[in-house]
């Protein structure tokens, strides 16, 4: 039996906790593992095909939210496994063995619903980009080649740069929300003042509810940015900027800032039910169509879950119910 695309996105839809080839040959009585194997290796997995299999039902719209973040697939298990390197997590909140991928997700303000647009692999030995280059590339293909509509783009700090900013800004007409390091220096108000760290500023009760107008240290002279302050808890503290200067109210820019969030779920469910770090191929080449079929793989579930009017993780236990609900009836080993 030969394994196709098909066959493979089946696969990881159907098993619950087993990933491997070896498992994928196990369930298919015509299937040699040798042939998965051989799959992974020769595929051509592109990220387009993301895209490709959202647009169909994409519910875009002019207010749109784009939302970009970074995750690593964990391969602490592994020494020969091609591209993984050590990166910071944020989920193991330190340095991790690992592939890192980052990811575009489109967030729907009146449906609330999330969609996968695209990823790229961090992959420097190969190709030489940074993070910073995979999501400019990927927003600029979403603005000039695929024309998706969206008005907000949402990053995390690693993100806040000045380069990817103004593009947002400036090239794109589009507002920004993006958190900034503590240590970031910023000017006051519209008059040129002493920079001051963002931990640093004095923040009055009207600043508080409202905001402030500054200046972020090495951007062009006159562009402007309201900050707010957002305390998360007893000992976390944001400071958030947006070119947004309408903006006058912190419980908005704590609004805005929360959808971020839904690209955190998105990579929670990819590890949780396709297996995306479960590969265990050796070869880059093996990995990244593992990866590309497992985001596959989660805009099917998806789709299922919504129409299904259930969770992901639901949708993804139907079939494990089905079977205890069919030992009941006819046990395959009786308790005696």
């Amino acid at each position: 039996m030969k394994v196709t695309s098909m066959d493979y996105g089946q696969f990881l839809l159907n098993t619950q906790q087993n990933f491997t080839g070896t498992y994928f040959a196990e369930t298919v009585s015509t299937l040699n593992h040798n042939s998965v194997y051989r799959f992974l290796k020769n595929a051509k997995m592109k990220p387009s095909m993301v895209f490709e299999k959202t647009q169909s039902f994409l519910e875009a719209s002019e207010d749109g939210y784009v939302l970009f973040d970074d995750t690593v697939a964990d391969k602490d298990f592994s020494f020969d496994i091609e591209m993984v390197r050590k990166q910071y997590s944020g989920n193991a909140h330190g340095l991790v063995k690992g592939i890192g991928i980052v990811t575009c997700v489109y967030y729907q303000p009146k449906t609330q619903e999330f969609f996968a647009l695209d990823f790229r692999i961090f992959d420097p030995e190969r190709d030489g980009k940074t993070k910073l280059d995979h999501v400019r590339e990927m927003l600029d293909h979403l603005v000039n080649t695929r024309k998706v509509p969206f008005r907000h783009v949402l990053m995390d700090t690693w993100y806040a740069v000045t380069e990817l900013m103004m593009h947002i800004a400036e090239d794109m007409g589009k507002v920004f929300w993006c958190p900034v390091k503590v240590n970031r220096l910023v000017h006051e108000g519209m008059a040129p003042s002493v920079a001051t760290n963002v931990e640093k500023l004095v923040w009055s009760d009207h600043d508080l509810v409202h905001g402030k107008n500054v200046h972020v240290k090495g951007f062009p002279s006159g562009f402007q940015m309201k900050l707010f302050r957002l305390v998360v808890s007893t000992d976390r503290t944001d400071y958030v900027v947006t070119n947004d200067l309408t903006q006058d109210s912190t419980d908005v820019a704590r609004k805005e800032c929360a959808i971020r969030w839904k690209i955190e779920e998105f990579h929670r469910e990819l590890k949780q039910l396709t297996g995306i770090e479960k590969c265990q191929t050796r070869s880059r080449r093996s990995q990244r169509n593992h990866i590309c079929i497992a985001i596959l793989a989660w805009i099917c579930l998806k789709q299922a879950a919504r129409k299904n009017s259930v969770t992901v993780y639901q949708q993804k236990r139907l079939p494990l119910l089905e079977f205890i609900a069919a030992q009941w009836r006819n046990p395959a080993t009786v308790f005696c």
